[in-house]
């Protein structure tokens, strides 16, 4: 088996908290879930659990990856950061959503979701987003909107109004996830609570 030059860190830097069962040792949850990260495929990584005498099945790693995957990350530094706030209906109803990307790997870094907008609400939404990662050096784009600009003159961040140029490769991201939280809701819109339970 070639070298993975892809293999670093530290298995014990996984957080794996959200497999309730301990059927398998956390030990070698961790050691599965890193070797595929890391580019190993499922049949090779049951294969090292059987090298432990531990059967499991390729969905079982799996969905070990697929949960750690959406573990959120915190701690991020990045240098420039676009936010966002736009309106959606869902079910009738109006939501603001808020969403902030990182403009260099267009991820996203923190998204909220509230029935209405307010000086409050945008300043809250900032603060949350200084808890999880470190933009205090970061420049905030913004495309016009008063109330985040008042969110980030509030917490003394740096902020410039723009409208396209750095912020076109994430206005594409922001699009996605609003057409696909409307489709996720349309999907569970016409389901009758009785037959959540069955």
């Amino acid at each position: 088996m070639p070298e993975n030059a892809r293999l670093t860190g530290s298995v014990g830097q996984l957080d794996l908290d959200f497999v309730e069962r301990g059927a398998t040792p956390r030990l070698l949850r961790q050691l599965g879930t890193q070797l595929h990260l890391d580019g190993l495929s499922l049949s090779n990584t049951v294969r090292v659990f059987e090298a432990f005498a531990v059967e499991r099945a390729r969905s079982t790693v799996h969905n070990w990856v697929r949960k750690a995957d959406l573990q959120p990350e915190s701690g991020r530094n990045p240098d420039d950061v676009a936010v966002d706030e736009t309106v959606i209906r869902l079910n009738d109803e109006q939501y603001w959503l808020y969403t902030v990307a990182d403009l260099d790997s267009n991820e996203l870094l923190h998204t909220k979701l509230e029935l209405t907008r307010n000086k409050v609400i945008a300043s809250n939404f900032v603060r949350e987003l200084r808890e999880k990662h470190d933009v205090n050096d970061a420049v905030f784009l913004i495309s016009g909107d008063r109330l985040l600009q008042y969110g980030c003159e509030h917490h003394g961040l740096e902020f410039q109004y723009e409208r396209h140029g750095d912020r076109n490769s994430v206005e594409r991201v922001f699009r996605d996830i609003k057409r696909r939280t409307i489709l996720f809701s349309n999907c569970f819109s016409n389901a009758r609570a009785t037959t959540v339970d069955q």
